[in-house]
């Protein structure tokens, strides 16, 4: 049955609100870093249910297994110790899902909430929070994050604690810069004629106003959180060695780089994917949400 003209009309129409909301979301890089990103998510919370073995179950029989493929008894091969890599690859995409989305809400919340403070109500608030900002940002990350594993011990919420130590600072400058605009704005002044608190006006007319920009610094500060992950443990700092992760992965396969590839290829390119689609999907989101990239024609691929 044919659709007349009329029909097809209204059914465009009536569609083309939902295809331009949709429209900017259908960049390459956005569909092809959120790829990526699902498949971390989907390894990540459904580790338990799709490794074939133990993460940590070691077979001296069987160890530095060549990868089987489909007709092996191990898809990626094994371990050093006879451990199965596919297993410990998804078991640290578990961690690196967790380390990174814990340290992105930490350093958001502390970052946007000291940003907001610190850019409506300027003077001395401002000064003040804006030196304790440099002095943290004086340390380069990594050493810093360093010191403080090695000074507290290994451990999740440690590390959690050493990446998050400085990544709040992004946050904190670009919500601070904006708040310093919004103070000023006529809905802040309405808002503090009637007689709203500054708490209030912080609440409902600042903060809201500030998630966007907070939301792309987000995902570009995941990336950034499973690299230095990545780095610790490699380095003996991250997390306990019975926790599989794709940095202590690279460390245990750099002993066997000449002779078992697989132990270290297999989290390095986890890692390189991993990095590449999160940083996809934030420039994309950057051009979506950040209307002077829009203004200035950037950002159309």
């Amino acid at each position: 049955m044919e659709i007349s003209i009329e029909e097809r009309t209204s059914l465009s129409a009536r569609s083309s609100p939902f295809m331009r909301a949709l429209g900017p979301w259908l960049k390459p890089k956005i569909v092809v870093g959120g790829v990526f990103v699902m498949l971390l998510c989907v390894m990540g919370i459904f580790a338990p249910l799709i490794s074939p073995y133990d993460p940590n179950a070691q077979d001296l029989l069987k160890t530095l297994q060549p990868p089987g493929w489909w007709g092996g008894e191990h898809f990626l091969g094994t371990d050093h110790v006879g451990r199965d890599i596919l297993s410990r690859i998804f078991f640290g995409a578990r961690i690196s899902l967790v380390i990174a989305v814990t340290v992105v809400v930490i350093s958001g919340v502390v970052g946007v909430a000291l940003g907001a403070v610190s850019g409506y109500f300027a003077g001395y608030v401002d000064f003040g929070i804006q030196k304790f900002v440099e002095v943290v940002w004086a340390f380069p990350p990594l050493l810093l994050a360093i010191a403080i594993v090695a000074f507290f011990g290994q451990g999740l919420g440690i590390l959690i604690i050493a990446l998050v130590v400085q990544r709040w600072i992004p946050y904190c400058r670009v919500a601070r810069g904006q708040a310093l605009s919004l103070r000023t704005r006529d809905f802040v002044d309405a808002a503090r004629s009637l007689g709203a608190s500054h708490h209030r006006i912080i609440w409902f007319h600042i903060l809201p106003n500030l998630l966007q920009a907070a939301l792309v610094i987000g995902t570009f500060a995941m990336a950034s959180a499973i690299i230095s992950e990545a780095s610790l443990s490699f380095l003996g700092l991250g997390v306990p060695p019975k926790i599989p992760t794709w940095g202590a992965m690279l460390a245990d396969g750099r002993t066997y780089i000449s002779t078992s590839w697989w132990l270290a290829f297999f989290p390095g390119v986890c890692i390189f994917f991993t990095v590449l689609g999160i940083n996809l999907l934030g420039d994309g989101m950057r051009d979506i949400f950040d209307p002077r990239l829009k203004r200035s024609g950037g950002g159309t691929g």
